[in-house]
C-alpha cells in the first residue's frame, strides 16, 4: 500500500502536473480577473521549471562530489539503471546506465575487487525478471568472471538496497572497504540510508551527473523541456529524503 501511495504522491509533485491543474482551473473560473491570474501563474511555473540554468545550479549544489582515490573491496551498484528488452531478450540500459559503466571502469582499474549488483524488481504487476541477474549476464558477456560478481536480487528501493547488501557483505567480507556506486543526485539520500545501517564508514562514487558546469545565454532565457525531467528527479529525491528519515 505504501509503495502505491508513493507512486501517486510522485505524480502529484511533478511540475507539469501543477501546470495542467492550474490551466484547468483557469478554464473553469468564469471570473476573468481570477482566470487571468491563474494563466499568469501557469506561465510563470512553466517558465521557471523549464529553465535549464535555474535547475542546473540547484542540482549542481545538491549532487555529490567524488570520494578520495583509493581501492575498495566491494563496489555496490545500486539498481534502477536498466530494464528488460523483450525484442532481443536481454538487458536494456536507461538514463542511469552510467552506474554500471562506471563500476566496470573502476573494476578494470583495480579500484574495486567485487561487484555487488543490488536490485530486484519493483514492478507491481510482474516482478519475475530481476535487474541484478540481467546485469550479471551482461558483465559475464564482457568477460568478467562470476567469482567477481555478487548479486542481491530482492531489493525494491534504496532502504532494501542498504539492508540486503550490507547483510551480504557482512557474511562474505565483513571488514572490506565498501564503495556505493550510484547517480550523483541519488547520493545524499543513499548516504543517509546506508550510514544508518552500516557498521563501518562507506564511500560513495557519483555517476551520471544531471547538472552542467558551464551555461550560455540560451540556457538562461530559452525554455527547455528537458529541465522538467531534471526537476522530476530532484523533487522525487527531496521527498524520498524526507520520507526515508522516518522509515526503517
Amino acid at each position: 500500500m505504501f509503495y502505491i501511495l508513493s507512486k501517486i504522491l510522485l505524480f502529484l509533485t511533478k511540475p507539469l502536473t501543477w501546470f495542467f491543474c492550474i490551466v484547468l482551473l483557469a478554464f473553469c473560473f468564469k471570473n476573468q480577473k481570477i482566470s487571468k491570474r491563474l494563466w499568469a501563474a501557469a506561465t510563470l511555473i512553466l517558465y521557471f521549471f523549464t529553465n535549464t540554468f535555474i535547475v542546473g545550479k540547484i542540482m549542481n549544489a545538491y549532487e555529490a562530489g567524488f570520494p578520495k582515490d583509493q581501492n575498495y573491496e566491494v563496489g555496490i551498484v545500486l539498481g534502477g539503471f536498466s530494464g528488460f528488452n523483450k525484442r532481443n531478450q536481454s538487458i536494456e540500459f536507461g538514463g542511469a546506465g552510467d552506474r554500471l559503466f562506471q563500476a566496470i571502469k573502476l573494476y578494470k582499474k583495480g579500484k574495486i575487487k567485487y561487484f555487488l549488483l543490488s536490485s530486484g524488481n519493483a514492478n507491481l504487476l510482474d516482478n519475475t525478471i530481476k535487474e541484478a541477474e540481467l546485469a550479471k549476464v551482461y558483465l559475464r558477456d564482457l568477460g568478467i568472471p562470476d567469482s567477481s560478481i555478487w548479486i542481491e536480487n530482492q531489493s525494491r528501493n534504496t532502504i532494501e538496497n542498504a539492508k540486503f547488501s550490507l547483510a551480504l557483505i557482512h557474511q562474505r567480507k565483513p571488514k572490506g572497504k565498501i564503495l556505493v556506486i550510484t547517480s550523483a543526485w541519488h547520493i545524499p539520500r543513499a548516504r543517509m540510508i546506508f550510514n544508518r545501517f552500516a557498521a563501518q564508514p562507506i564511500s560513495f562514487y557519483p555517476t551520471g551527473f544531471s547538472s552542467g558546469i558551464d551555461y550560455d545565454f540560451g540556457d538562461i532565457v530559452i525554455p527547455n523541456a528537458s529541465a522538467l525531467g531534471t526537476w522530476d528527479i530532484l523533487i522525487k529525491e527531496w521527498i524520498g529524503l524526507i520520507v526515508d528519515r522516518f522509515r526503517n
